[in-house]
């Protein structure tokens, strides 16, 4: 289906429907991705501020086929978030939409507009005493609607899931204008197709999401973070079944971390105090929030100790106070900030079966050192539930440019990899733009097909998020 642009005529006549400053030209923050792989484009910035505005917007995009670009916190990291080419879309900003619109807490569920700041909802969260246990390194920046679209991961999936665990409702705007009013609180409902999770990590291809119904959790009362040597990623592994053994799903988060981030910290970020002397090659972050009556030091004490008799591990530091925790979680969500300063020639978010990561990591590295000898390997990520960033980068004193020609060429033998071993090419950054060829190169024909009947049937017109996800056309 062919599209229009937001042109000045269409956006004329838009500008009467709403109320004055709705519409604004477009600027260089909306039109930009933290990785700089794209440069949107745009007729106009649209900035409502409930859903009837936005139904008003999508409604007129449908009448005309303009398309329509939902756009959270800018943090995506594949694009889907900037139209490089094809007819000017509107990029439609929920900013002004962040209200906390209530709060349950004897229900454990807090109600939140798309535009509220994942650290605002943390936020408004702990002023009841709960959690929302949804946490990732943009959590100050990236938006609630953004991260269900994208169906965000974080460092917690391991004891709380993904961002489409955390949801019971949406309230939604579907790409005829219509509003969707499912923002239920209820924990059980059948009442036929579940539309919810059909919104959540479509990547506004499917609508916008205007709210959402969140679960929270308790205050974990005797919380626990321990940075501990492992021999690879095998003892790294025995080692979270010994602490799920345990302390069951009080382990929160259990990170991987491989010595070449420590390195890429201390040349781009040495004001990060390092805990060990010498780089270990490997080590495990782990997190544990146990209840009341529970002493989660001495059980991470404890395990140290398992770790160190059975030879997984050499050497540990286990936090002994709030600022001492925040320190070693520092070094962990600095890392990809690490990465983006050195550059990386090609940047992977997979995930494999937990048992076949100790396999894996090495035959990549083989892989790509039969490629280019020179090429560094950061591979790190959330152990627990098999998400690697396995990012490869340009040698000592090289920039990634230097490697160009080799980028395809280094994405392709890490996806084919991925799919050799029963993985997935996105496990927590979704699709986008960046991705859209490789999921027609791996996806299963069946579900691809599947993916552009539901496209087809709900989106006719395909104005929502025009080549993100699924190809035009």
């Amino acid at each position: 289906m062919t599209l229009s642009p937001a042109d000045p005529a269409f956006l004329d006549g838009l500008a009467r429907r709403l109320p004055d400053d709705t519409l604004r030209t477009p600027e260089a923050r909306y039109l930009e991705e933290p990785r700089g792989r794209y440069q949107g484009q745009a007729g106009a910035i649209a900035l409502p501020r409930n859903v009837a505005e936005v139904s008003e917007i999508i409604r007129a995009a449908n009448a005309a086929r303009v398309g329509v670009i939902p756009y959270g916190g800018g943090t995506g990291l594949v694009g889907g978030q900037v139209l490089p080419e094809g007819p000017a879309p509107v990029v439609l900003s929920l900013e002004r939409m962040r209200a906390i619109r209530a709060v349950y807490p004897g229900e454990n569920v807090i109600l939140a507009e798309a535009g509220a700041i994942l650290a605002e909802v943390q936020a408004a969260a702990t002023a009841v005493d709960r959690c929302f246990p949804l946490s990732l390194a943009a959590e100050g920046t990236a938006r609630i609607g953004g991260n269900l679209a994208t169906n965000a991961g974080g460092v917690n999936v391991l004891r709380y899931g993904n961002a489409r665990d955390l949801c019971l409702g949406l309230e939604a705007v579907l790409p005829s204008g219509e509003i969707w009013n499912g923002l239920t609180r209820l924990r059980k409902d059948n009442t036929g197709y579940d539309l919810r999770n059909l919104l959540i990590g479509a990547e506004g291809t499917l609508g916008v999401i205007t709210a959402a119904a969140l679960k929270l959790a308790p205050i974990p009362a005797n919380p626990g973070t321990a940075l501990f040597t492992v021999r690879d990623p095998a003892a790294a592994i025995t080692l979270l079944a010994m602490a799920r053994d345990a302390v069951g799903e009080g382990v929160s988060a259990f990170e991987l971390i491989h010595r070449q981030g420590l390195a890429f910290l201390a040349e781009t970020l040495p004001e990060l105090r390092q805990p060990f002397e010498t780089q270990p090659e490997w080590c495990v972050l782990i997190n544990l929030g146990l209840g009341r009556g529970q002493n989660a030091d001495a059980a991470l004490a404890d395990l140290f100790e398992q770790a160190l008799e059975a030879g997984l591990s050499e050497d540990g530091v286990i936090a002994q106070s709030e600022t001492q925790r925040q320190a070693l979680w520092s070094l962990r969500e600095h890392i990809p900030e690490a990465n983006r300063r050195i550059g990386s020639i090609s940047s992977h978010d997979i995930s494999v079966p937990i048992s076949e990561i100790p396999e894996f990591i090495p035959a990549g590295w083989a892989a790509l050192a039969r490629l280019d000898p020179s090429l560094r390997v950061n591979c790190f990520g959330h152990l627990g539930d098999g998400n690697l960033h396995y990012n490869v980068f340009p040698a000592a004193g090289k920039t990634r440019s230097d490697y160009d020609h080799l980028r395809g060429d280094v994405k392709g033998i890490i996806h084919d990899l991925v799919q050799h071993y029963g993985g997935s090419i996105s496990a927590e950054h979704g699709i986008g733009r960046l991705k859209v060829t490789d999921l027609e190169h791996y996806g299963d024909p069946v579900k691809l097909a599947s993916m552009r009947a539901i496209k087809q049937a709900l989106d006719p017109n395909g104005i929502m998020n025009p080549g993100a996800v699924l190809a035009c056309g």
